[in-house]
């Protein structure tokens, strides 16, 4: 299946780009999907790193199924005050 994943804030500025598509066999969870971003974006983020999903607009947890036509962003951690 083919994914449109679409990167924010810190991770669009390391991607270098705001979408990109992901190809992953049929039933992929999230834990895929992120093994596959971080295979093709190495320096997005750092191993100890928990990349954030969110799958039509609900944060997903890694063993989350996904579906063709999943509307999917990776949020980056938020720090400050």
């Amino acid at each position: 299946m083919r994914l449109e994943v679409r990167f924010f804030a810190l991770y669009r500025e390391r991607a270098g780009q705001t979408l990109v598509s992901i190809d992953l066999p049929e039933s992929s969870t999230v834990a895929d999907l992120t093994g596959e971003v971080r295979r093709r974006f190495p320096n997005l983020a750092p191993p100890e790193v928990a990349i954030v999903v969110a799958v039509n607009a609900d944060y997903a947890e890694p063993e989350t199924m996904l579906r063709p036509g999943d509307d999917v962003c990776l949020i980056p951690p938020v720090s400050g005050g």
